[in-house]
């Protein structure tokens, strides 16, 4: 089996689920199962928590007893069925037990992909960015699709089309795998390398992990807020879904020469450049509350999201022992891409009634201190 592939096929099938997941599945909460939007808030909300929880505890915990590839297909066996739990369920309280049982299996299979990434590059001779950005193209044509299909039939489509996603990640699974994935760790490396403790003692780790929270974070408002702050600057919706795009098709050009670009570079370095980025993201959005402007600071989604991503991982794969992949990949989506674009949200949305740029100028209170963490510890931890 071709490992580049393998990872490539991997990458592009969850991400086709993710771009039905991430910008429907509210609609679809109040469209299909009528819920009201607060309703569904609450919903979404306890799953998040959900997320963070499963991709904290339960994920790094079943990392330790199974391989990589058994991995995936328990995590997509167990979404596939608590996806169907959504069919007989009407009522608020039981889609709520739902989603949360959902948000268990489902999002911990980001990890758990990134892990195997992470492996691959490790031992498998893998370019990182070029499959990755199969991730990404998988996302942009799932967002187009969908939102044809649900224009034709309705917004139930959403739901079979998740169906029918998960059905490609467990029928990927039935393919060759490579070698570097079938390894079971240990009764000795569960006892000591596995552990979580010895991770947080990885020199420098924790202040890495603390900079990609921060910079993650920082979209808390693009993400929650940028199609309100577009309609709020009167785009025409047909524009909006291209507008939105812009940022992830720059987000795919970086990770498609992402293993080429800055190969000399520290991963510090990168996270510098990252943090910079997002700082003059944010800032242009709030001094110039202008649709072209808006725009133009898309592109900078290649260095604010993508190459902050990208940093993390190559620190992940040159000073982290195999064993603890899944712990940081864990601690990474439940922290950095979970729990701190939450909080950061509910201050997004209080600033964002007072002003739409402030919602925005909001985040530099990460991505600020996150240069100065940087400047700060590059040199005394050598990362």
């Amino acid at each position: 089996m071709n490992n580049q592939r393998w990872l490539s096929q991997n990458f592009f099938t969850f991400f086709i689920t993710w771009g039905i997941f991430l910008p429907y599945w509210t609609g679809w909460l109040v469209d299909a199962k009528h819920l009201t939007v607060s309703q569904a808030s609450v919903v979404m909300g306890c799953g998040l928590l959900a997320r963070a929880t499963s991709n904290l505890f339960f994920f790094p915990t079943l990392a330790k007893y199974v391989h990589n590839k058994r991995l995936i297909t328990i995590l997509a066996v167990g979404a596939l069925m608590t996806t169907l739990l959504y069919i007989p369920s009407t009522s608020f309280s039981m889609l709520l037990i739902v989603t949360i049982l959902f948000s268990v299996f489902y999002p911990a299979l980001l990890p758990a992909v990134e892990s195997s990434a992470a492996t691959l590059v490790q031992h498998g001779n893998v370019h990182y960015g070029k499959s990755r950005s199969y991730g990404s193209f998988g996302f942009v044509i799932a967002v187009l699709i969908i939102s044809m299909l649900t224009g034709v039939f309705g917004k139930n489509v959403i739901f079979w089309s998740m169906i029918i996603g998960l059905i490609g990640m467990l029928l990927m699974q039935q393919f060759a795998t490579p070698k570097e994935l079938l390894v079971v760790p240990t009764k000795e490396q569960r006892a000591k390398s596995l552990s979580m403790k010895t991770l947080w003692q990885i020199k420098g780790f924790p202040i890495v992990l603390l900079i990609v929270i921060l910079l993650q974070g920082a979209h808390a408002s693009y993400y929650s807020y940028g199609y309100i702050y577009l309609e709020d600057l009167q785009v025409d919706p047909f524009y909006m879904g291209m507008i939105i795009n812009i940022a992830v098709i720059c987000e795919i050009l970086y990770f498609m020469k992402a293993d080429t670009l800055f190969t000399k570079w520290r991963s510090s370095s990168l996270l510098l450049l990252a943090a910079s980025g997002s700082s003059l993201r944010w800032l242009v959005i709030y001094l110039f509350p202008n649709v072209w402007v808006f725009i133009g600071s898309q592109t900078l989604h290649a260095l604010s999201f993508a190459l902050a991503h990208f940093a993390f991982i190559r620190y992940l794969t040159k000073n982290l022992p195999k064993e603890q992949i899944p712990n940081a990949q864990g601690l990474y989506s439940a922290l950095a891409m979970g729990l701190s674009t939450a909080i950061l949200t509910f201050l997004g949305g209080y600033l964002y009634e007072i002003s739409p740029g402030l919602s925005f100028a909001a985040m530099l209170i990460c991505t600020v201190p996150a240069i100065g963490i940087l400047l700060l510890t590059r040199n005394t931890y050598k990362f």
